[in-house]
């Protein structure tokens, strides 16, 4: 029998260069980047249909998660001019370039719609710019998946299609569960209806990721990553929680208790499906074979 072959690199180093964004700083960001921008789209539905005090919800929601996750890109970047700089272009070729003018955007655009609706100055100005953070929310919710897709990490780059749809559902999972835990039973229907729809993408992405679905090239070796180690106990315990959380969402209808116990479900669902995506790409990277299989596949089909 030949022995399996173990994939070394030069002087036992691997091949990629593990990514440096750590936790809980990238997570944490990508968290807050989707909450924000599912939060800013469930608030213009709300104020277009009479619903106010979920519309209020939502703009506060959206604004206070956007100068959070701003801040935790900012300590991850090390020093808050490597933000701006990235600002002095915009080169649409680049994710990184699109994303920064993105979520400048939406932290402005939600800042303004929040101050309005709170203090009600300006009620004009800050309906326009809670329109214009409904346009920029789904974005800054997905875009954060095409910039960890457009990397050499193989569990990112090759789930390129899993992981927009893993963070739209994910996104508004926690905008819904937030409407839930903070509005008042009555109002708060789209906010459940928007947590269920966010829950059954964010399991259905997961699932379709983990068992290797639609990846390219050798599929059950590049979804490794995401079934074993921590990666995969926290995936298992993200689609625990969001299952969770969907049946109480359920529930939520008849108790304002189930709604908040089914947020918080929501809420670490989210929380632990973005930790597990991280992880998954440092230990892509750290293993040579994740590189290397993939790339004789390609060779040999060549």
């Amino acid at each position: 029998m030949v022995p399996r072959a173990d994939f070394r690199s030069y002087y036992g180093r691997p091949i990629l260069k593990k990514p440096r964004w750590k936790a809980p700083h990238m997570p944490g960001y990508l968290y807050l980047g989707g909450l924000s921008g599912a939060s800013s789209t469930m608030a213009a539905l709300a104020d277009a249909t009479g619903r106010h005090r979920l519309a209020l919800t939502g703009k506060i929601t959206a604004a206070a998660a956007a100068t959070a996750g701003a801040g935790l890109l900012v300590a991850e970047l090390g020093r808050p001019e490597r933000f701006l700089n990235m600002l002095r272009v915009f080169k649409p070729t680049s994710p990184m370039s699109v994303g920064s003018w993105i979520l400048a955007g939406q932290g402005g655009f939600t800042a303004v719609a929040a101050a309005s609706a709170v203090t009600g100055i300006a009620p004009g100005p800050g309906r326009v710019a809670g329109a214009a953070a409904a346009v920029t929310g789904p974005l800054v919710a997905t875009y954060t998946g095409v910039l960890l897709a457009d990397t050499a990490v193989p569990a990112w780059h090759e789930a390129y299609r899993h992981l927009p749809l893993l963070f739209a559902g994910s996104s508004l999972a926690s905008g819904g569960a937030v409407g839930m835990i903070a509005t008042p039973r009555a109002e708060a229907g789209p906010a459940r209806r928007m947590a269920l729809l966010g829950a059954g993408l964010e399991l259905a992405a997961a699932g379709a990721l983990e068992r290797g679905v639609g990846l390219r090239e050798s599929p059950e070796l590049v979804s490794e990553p995401y079934r074993t180690g921590r990666p995969g106990a926290l995936l298992r315990a993200g689609r625990a929680l969001t299952v969770a959380g969907a049946v109480g969402t359920v529930a939520a209808g008849r108790s304002r208790a189930a709604g908040v116990i089914a947020g918080l479900a929501l809420t670490g669902g989210a929380l632990c499906t973005r930790f597990a995506v991280l992880y998954a790409g440092h230990a892509s990277a750290e293993d040579p074979k994740y590189t290397v299989v993939p790339q004789r596949e390609r060779r040999t089909v060549a």
